[in-house]
């Protein structure tokens, strides 16, 4: 099962499969992240703050 690399939190397949490149099994970033976002190849620190 995948899990984000940032959090550990555990991510469908589905998502991992559509928010990784090819030949990565798990995401650098999920949506429980509350303070990373993806930008672009990178992982960042959010401008604002996000919430649920």
């Amino acid at each position: 099962m995948p899990t984000c690399q940032n959090c550990d939190s555990f991510v469908t397949e589905r998502y991992a499969k559509v928010f990784t490149p090819q030949g990565v099994d798990e995401p650098r970033v999920c949506p429980r992240c509350p303070d990373k976002v993806r930008d672009g190849a990178e992982v960042r620190t959010a401008r604002s703050t996000r919430t649920a």
